[in-house]
């Protein structure tokens, strides 16, 4: 059998970006082009790979399967072919899938874009949300890098330490606790609280730190963004515990104001991550530099 290489990566981008407009998009080619393409890989392969369901397409069981394969048969395809070329920053055109804490994209998002523009313009930057439960976006290669706090385990996620911030409390200008002449435990857990969550999670480590202590507080809502949690404290007594350096811009541009956590816990670690699949990648490792020095504390 001879089969194409292009339908590697058509087929790659079909998977990625759910859509031939978007696979068409994605490879600089037409829409009908790309549909050829898939139309190609659909007899090669005796399988439909894109499905439609209303306005969307939804790949096939079969799909699913092979789409970490695809990504990573042309990764290395793309290896073999080219292993020594040089990185032309003027004329790389290529996209790149962040996905990112909602305050570290607030944080170091807009410098990040700056030196992106500055260096290639040709290259694009997709920032995404994160999900609500873990989904395997780097393994997958549907993301290109990950930045929040937590460190994978898993032996092919590769995870630097770019920096770490400490807790604080955010409250209204006013608030009881801003006329007090130190912030205790005591009178943290006495006061109604907020948290931050993406999971909807009502309790976390402070909650941990404070039984210790032999306290608890009271917590009333939970919100899925610092900025949404932020919004709770401008017109009520409610308190906020968020890292400071990545709140910091909007608490100023808020009003609001910054006081000392009175609780013993560790910095809050910042991490990137990717797939080891883009350590040699000299794209993927501009990147990621670029990154680093976007969320350096």
């Amino acid at each position: 059998m001879q089969l194409d290489l292009n339908l590697l990566a058509a087929l790659d981008a079909l998977l990625e970006e759910g859509s031939v407009a978007g696979a068409a998009a994605r490879l600089h080619v037409t829409a009908p082009a790309m549909s050829r393409s898939l139309g190609r890989i659909r007899r090669t392969t005796g399988d439909q790979i894109l499905v439609r369901t209303g306005r969307t397409m939804t790949p096939t069981p079969y799909a699913i399967a092979v789409r970490e394969q695809v990504h990573e048969l042309l990764h290395q395809v793309q290896g073999v072919l080219a292993p020594s070329r040089e990185l032309d920053l003027a004329t790389l055109e290529r996209t790149f899938t962040l996905r990112w804490h909602d305050s570290l994209v607030a944080l170091g998002g807009p410098a990040l874009l700056a030196a992106v523009r500055g260096q290639a313009p040709g290259v694009q930057l997709r920032f995404v949300a994160e999900s609500s439960i873990d989904t395997p976006g780097l393994r997958r290669g549907e993301v290109d890098l990950e930045a929040n706090a937590n460190r994978s385990s898993a032996p092919d996620i590769r995870a630097e330490k770019v920096g770490e911030t400490r807790l604080v409390i955010v409250v209204r200008q006013g608030h009881p606790l801003t006329r007090v002449r130190t912030v205790t435990a005591k009178r943290y857990a006495a006061a109604e609280h907020v948290t931050v969550s993406r999971r909807g999670n009502l309790s976390n480590a402070l909650d941990d730190a404070l039984a210790r202590l032999g306290l608890t507080r009271r917590v009333v809502a939970t919100a899925p963004t610092e900025a949404a949690a932020l919004e709770f404290a401008r017109g009520s007594d409610l308190l906020i515990s968020v890292p400071e350096a990545t709140t910091r811009s909007a608490v100023a541009d808020l009003g609001l104001v910054v006081l000392p956590l009175p609780l013993e816990l560790p910095s809050a670690p910042i991490y990137l991550s990717w797939h080891q699949r883009y350590d040699t990648d000299r794209a993927h490792a501009w990147l990621r530099g670029l990154a680093r020095t976007a969320l350096a504390m």
